[in-house]
């Protein structure tokens, strides 16, 4: 494989020897933040829920923060695959004029522009989201405590450099400025679906999604603090400032096995054993990123030791472009929120370079396709 990289934690890694990789083997799917680095996995996402996950039938968890629950709320409509083509032209075609001297948009204008982007992506079909027959969405957003529980021209950037300071201590100790508060479509009975990860990680808070929320809690998890405003009081909710779910969860490094392992009284039941005696997950976490590496935190992303992989990431197998490959892409990089800046104005040269990186990584599909046919375990790397 020349465009994609197969990693895989140590159960998942288990698992594949023993059983390939098939449709029915996944239960969680998590979409990071990153911006325009989610664009790469554009014709991955197609083929994985336009076709590849139809081919089984059981529920599946959609874990999202930023573009990722852009993503993952996108693959809940009815025909994901043209829901994801749209998805790709709204956001590589997004333009923000600079007026004469300015050499940046204003978060007031991004967030109005970006919030009637979404009203009119998801206009009328967010039943379609919230009643999806398999897919439940799990919304991550970051909301403000203390000084950080309403926007401020002053005591917002203070409690970020709060937040930052505390963060770098301690990552759960960050909670005190920030905590996750994650918005959940309807589980079998009247409130939000559990969770696919324990929470005794970092302070969390759980809510039920539905059509009053949707788009303010969707554009909450996308609103990334001085790009964009953030969103207040969002219907059913804890009052207070919400802002991009990267920042608490930037690549969703969340303890994933500890969920299956809290739904049962001990860890045989929520395992099969297969004839060596190995145990392996219910299901896997089928990770589609744009690098290996799984940071915790949006201000974890100059901690190199917090990048590390844990065994929260045991049953994850993750798909990523080859870093050689990624090197061929316009200007020997993935998308990123830099190109802004760099183009300016030029449109037509951002969408140029963008589409010729999303059209290039319909090989990560091609050799993910033939890797499935012949599952070959000196192609899948540690995690």
């Amino acid at each position: 494989m020349k465009a994609l990289r197969i990693y895989a934690g140590p159960t998942a890694r288990a698992s594949l020897a023993a059983h390939g990789l098939q449709p029915e083997h996944i239960r969680t799917i998590p979409g990071a933040a990153g911006g325009p680095k989610g664009l790469i996995l554009g014709p991955m996402d197609r083929f994985l829920f336009g076709d590849w996950l139809q081919r089984s039938s059981q529920p599946v968890d959609l874990v999202g923060a930023s573009i990722g629950a852009w993503r993952m709320a996108t693959a809940c409509l009815t025909d994901p695959v043209s829901a994801f083509q749209r998805l790709e032209h709204d956001y590589i075609h997004q333009h923000y004029e600079l007026a004469p001297g300015q050499k940046r948009v204003s978060a007031d204008q991004v967030s109005e522009t970006f919030g009637g982007n979404l009203l009119a992506f998801y206009g009328g079909r967010v039943p379609e989201v919230l009643n999806h027959p398999r897919y439940r969405l799990h919304i991550v957003t970051s909301r403000g405590r203390h000084m950080l529980g309403t926007e401020h021209g002053l005591r917002t950037p203070l409690g970020y450099l709060g937040a930052f300071l505390t963060n770098t201590v301690k990552r759960k100790a960050m909670g005190a400025w920030l905590e996750r508060v994650v918005f959940s479509s309807g589980g079998a009975g009247e409130g939000p679906a559990p969770l696919p990860f324990a929470t005794q990680d970092y302070r969390t808070r759980r809510v039920l999604l539905s059509e009053a929320n949707f788009n303010p809690a969707l554009q909450a998890s996308c609103s990334i603090p001085f790009v964009l405003r953030a969103i207040h009081d969002i219907p059913g909710a804890p009052k207070g400032a919400y802002w991009d779910g990267g920042i608490t969860d930037y690549h969703l490094h969340l303890n994933y096995p500890g969920a299956e392992l809290a739904t049962y009284s001990g860890a045989t039941p929520a395992m099969n054993t297969g004839a060596t005696g190995t145990f392996y997950p219910k299901g896997l976490v089928l990770y589609p990123h744009f690098q290996q590496s799984v940071v915790p935190g949006w201000l974890d992303k100059g901690l190199k030791w917090r990048h590390r992989s844990t065994p929260f990431l045991d049953t994850m197998v993750l798909l990523a472009p080859d870093p050689d490959w990624v090197k061929t892409l316009p200007n020997s990089k993935l998308p990123d929120r830099t190109d802004f800046t760099h183009y300016g104005n030029d449109l037509d040269a951002r969408v140029k370079a963008w589409n010729a990186a999303t059209s290039a990584s319909q090989q990560m599909v091609d050799e993910f396709i033939a890797w499935l046919d012949k599952p070959d375990m000196n192609q899948v790397h540690p995690l």
